[in-house]
C-alpha cells in the first residue's frame, strides 16, 4: 500500500487524476445516502410525502442556486488547500467538505419533513429561513462594493441595496446571532493537520455553511421537488470541488463575479420576501 501512495506522490498526473476520480465517486455515494434518507423519511407519518422523481429542472435550480451561496465555502476550501498541500491532503478536504455539505443538507430536509404538519413550528422555520436569505443578500454586497465608486446605475444599485439591507440587518441580527455561529476563526482555515484531524475539521465549516444555506431554500419547498433541489446541490457541490482544485484562484474570482453577485442578491431578497409572505399565510390559516 505504502508503495502504491509513493508513486502516486512521485507522478503529478496521477496525484490530480486520482482526487478527480474520488471526488466523482463521493458524489454517488453521498445521492445514494440522500436517496436512502429521503425514503426513510417517507416512512415517518407525515401528511406528504417526498416525491422521489428527478426532474432536470428541480436540479438544475438547486445547482444554480448553490453555486451562488458557495463564496464563503470557495474561499474556505482555497485557504485550506493553501494550508495543506499535497494530493493526500485534497483527499481528505475533498471528502470532509462533501460529506459536511451533504449532512447539512439532509438534515434540514428531516427537520423540514418532521415540521410541515405543525404550522406554528413551519412558520418558525420558514421565517428564520427568510431572514437568513436577507443575510445572504447583505454578504453578497462585498462582491460588488466596487461599484460604490464607478457612478451612474451601478452606484445607484449598490447604494440602494446597501441602504435597504443595512436597515433589514439591523432588525434581523439580534434574532440570526442566535441561530448563525461566528465562523470567523474557522474561515480563516488551519494548517499542518494530520490527516484525520483534516478530514474532521473539514467537515465541520462546510455542514454549517450546508445548514445555514439549505435552510435559507426552505421556502422554495413548495414550488420545486426537494430530492431533484438536493441533488442539485451536492451536484453542484461535487462541480466547485473538481474546479477549485484545477484552479483555486479562477474559482474563487469567478464565484464572485460582481454581475452574478448582484443579481444573487436581488434573488435572496425576492425568496425572503416570498418566505415571509409564505410565513403570514401559514399564521392566518392558523387564527381562522
Amino acid at each position: 500500500m505504502d508503495s502504491f501512495l509513493d508513486r502516486i506522490d512521485r507522478s503529478p498526473i496521477l496525484a490530480q487524476f486520482i482526487p478527480l476520480t474520488l471526488t466523482v465517486v463521493v458524489m454517488a455515494v453521498l445521492i445514494a445516502i440522500l436517496h436512502g434518507s429521503l425514503l426513510l423519511f417517507n416512512t415517518l407519518p407525515v401528511s406528504q410525502r417526498i416525491v422521489m422523481n428527478l426532474r432536470w429542472y428541480d436540479i438544475v435550480i438547486g445547482a444554480t442556486i448553490y453555486l451562488k451561496t458557495s463564496i464563503d465555502f470557495a474561499i474556505f476550501m482555497g485557504r485550506m488547500m493553501a494550508a495543506n498541500p499535497g494530493w493526500r491532503n485534497r483527499v481528505a478536504i475533498e471528502i470532509g467538505t462533501a460529506a459536511g455539505n451533504a449532512i447539512g443538507t439532509i438534515a434540514i430536509i428531516g427537520l423540514w419533513v418532521l415540521l410541515k404538519d405543525i404550522s406554528i413550528l413551519l412558520a418558525l422555520m420558514v421565517f428564520i429561513a427568510s431572514l437568513v436569505l436577507f443575510e445572504l443578500a447583505h454578504s453578497s454586497l462585498e462582491h460588488f462594493v466596487s461599484w460604490q465608486a464607478e457612478g451612474g446605475i451601478k452606484r445607484m444599485a449598490f447604494l440602494g441595496l446597501h441602504n435597504l439591507l443595512d436597515g433589514v440587518k439591523k432588525l434581523i441580527d439580534p434574532i440570526l446571532v442566535r441561530v448563525m455561529p461566528d465562523l470567523g476563526a474557522k474561515m480563516r482555515g488551519r494548517a499542518d493537520l494530520p490527516w484525520a484531524g483534516l478530514l474532521s475539521f473539514a467537515v465541520t465549516v462546510p455542514f454549517i455553511l450546508g445548514l445555514d444555506d439549505f435552510a435559507g431554500y426552505v421556502p422554495l419547498f413548495n414550488v420545486v421537488n426537494v430530492y431533484g433541489f438536493a441533488v442539485g446541490v451536492i451536484g453542484a457541490h461535487t462541480l466547485l470541488n473538481i474546479a477549485l482544485f484545477l484552479s483555486p484562484a479562477r474559482t474563487i474570482r469567478a464565484v464572485q463575479n460582481e454581475v452574478v453577485s448582484f443579481l444573487g442578491a436581488l434573488a435572496f431578497i425576492g425568496l425572503g420576501v416570498y418566505g415571509l409572505i409564505e410565513t403570514g399565510k401559514i399564521l392566518i390559516q392558523l387564527v381562522r
